[in-house]
C-alpha cells in the first residue's frame, strides 16, 4: 500500500504516481454519475465510453473547469475512487503532492486541499505545475538562471519563467484544449448547421486542425445532428474552417507567453534566448503550435517527447526529499 503519492488532478485527466514504483494511475477525470442517488457508476476510461450511450439519469461530470473545482462534492469523490484503485485506504497516514495551477486562488488552493483530504489523505502539500514540469524536465531551477516552460493544458495556458528556486515571471491564462474543442463544436453549428460533441470536436482538432497557415486543406467527414430538427444527419467539414475556429485562442496562447518574457529582468530573458523555451502539455501537440510560438516569441522552441506526462513526473520526483523540498510547497500554498 503506497504511503506518498504525487497527484496531478487536471481537466482532463488525473495522473498518480507511487513513491518507488512510477506511475500507477492515468485516465480521464470523468465519472458517471447516477442523478437519483449521487452514486459514482463509472470512473475514467470506463466513463468516456459511455459519453452519448446512457439514460436520462445517468450524466457526465467532470469536476474541474479551467484547472480549477468546480464540483467539490465531486471532486471529494473521484478522488476517493482514484486512491481506491490506487490501493489506499483510509488510514491517515498517506501523504500527497498535488499538482496546482500557478492561476489558482487561495480560495481554489484550499478547496483542492480539503478535497484530498476528504478523499483519505493525512497530509497534503500543493507544487505549482509550472516548478513540477521544470522538476520533471531537469532544468535547473535552483541556478541564477531563467528557465521557462509553457504549459498548455486542458484547462489553462501557463507560461512561468524559473530562477533560484522560485517563479520569477509568470503569465496564466484561463484557456486551453477544452475552449479549443468547444470553439470548434460552435464554429460547425453556426457554419454546417450540425450539432456535434466537444468529443467529435477534440477529434476534429487531432486529425485536420493546424494553425499552421502553409498546410494543404483536408476534407473530413462528420456525424451530427440537425440544429432545428435534431435529425442525425452527416456533413464534410474543412480544416480551413476548422483551424479558422481556434486561430484567435492559439494567439492569446502566443501572447500570453510573450507578456511572460516581457515581464522578467532582462538578464533572465537573455537566458531564454539562448536556452529556449520548454512547450509541454497535451495542446502542444496541436499541429503548427511550435512553430507559431516561436515565430511570436522569436525565441527557440523546445518540443517534449512525452508532454503529458512531465508535470506528474516532476512531482514524483519530489516524493523521494519531501521534508527537504518544503520550501518549494510553501510558497505554492497561499
Amino acid at each position: 500500500m503506497p504511503r506518498d503519492l504525487a497527484i496531478d488532478f487536471g481537466t482532463a485527466s488525473t495522473r498518480v504516481v507511487a513513491r518507488g514504483r512510477g506511475l500507477i494511475y492515468d485516465e480521464p477525470s470523468i465519472a458517471a454519475v447516477d442523478t437519483r442517488t449521487r452514486d459514482v457508476l463509472a470512473l475514467g476510461h470506463d466513463a468516456a465510453e459511455l459519453v452519448g450511450r446512457t439514460a436520462d439519469h445517468v450524466v457526465m461530470v467532470r469536476p474541474l473547469n479551467q484547472g480549477a473545482i468546480s464540483d467539490f462534492d465531486m471532486a471529494e469523490r473521484m478522488l476517493r475512487s482514484v486512491l481506491a484503485r490506487c490501493g489506499v485506504g483510509r488510514l491517515g497516514r498517506l501523504r500527497v503532492l498535488m499538482t496546482v495551477p500557478a492561476a489558482a486562488t487561495s480560495i481554489e488552493r484550499r478547496a483542492l486541499k480539503q478535497a484530498v483530504r476528504g478523499a483519505g489523505a493525512g497530509q497534503v502539500f500543493l507544487l505549482e505545475s509550472t516548478m513540477a514540469a521544470a522538476i520533471g524536465l531537469e532544468l535547473p531551477i535552483n541556478e541564477p538562471m531563467g528557465s521557462v516552460v509553457v504549459d498548455v493544458g486542458a484547462g489553462t495556458c501557463e507560461t512561468g519563467m524559473i530562477s533560484l528556486g522560485g517563479v520569477v515571471a509568470l503569465k496564466a491564462l484561463r484557456i486551453g484544449g477544452r475552449d479549443l474543442d468547444r470553439a470548434i463544436a460552435s464554429q460547425v453549428r453556426q457554419k454546417l448547421d450540425l450539432v456535434v460533441s466537444e468529443q467529435l470536436a477534440e477529434d476534429l482538432k487531432w486529425k485536420i486542425a493546424s494553425v499552421d497557415p502553409g498546410r494543404a486543406e483536408v476534407i473530413a467527414e462528420l456525424h451530427g445532428r440537425q440544429t432545428q430538427t435534431g435529425i442525425p444527419d452527416t456533413g464534410q467539414v474543412s480544416s480551413t474552417l476548422v483551424s479558422a475556429a481556434i486561430s484567435d485562442l492559439a494567439a492569446q496562447m502566443v501572447q500570453g507567453a510573450a507578456s511572460c518574457l516581457a515581464d522578467a529582468p532582462p538578464e533572465l530573458a537573455q537566458d531564454a534566448i539562448f536556452e529556449g523555451i520548454h512547450l509541454i502539455g497535451g495542446g502542444s501537440r496541436l499541429d503548427g503550435f511550435p512553430a507559431l510560438l516561436e515565430a511570436g516569441i522569436s525565441v527557440p522552441v523546445r518540443a517534449v517527447s512525452d508532454p503529458e506526462h512531465v508535470v506528474v513526473e516532476g512531482a514524483g520526483r519530489c516524493l523521494e526529499d519531501l521534508d527537504r523540498l518544503r520550501p518549494l510547497f510553501a510558497s505554492a500554498d497561499r
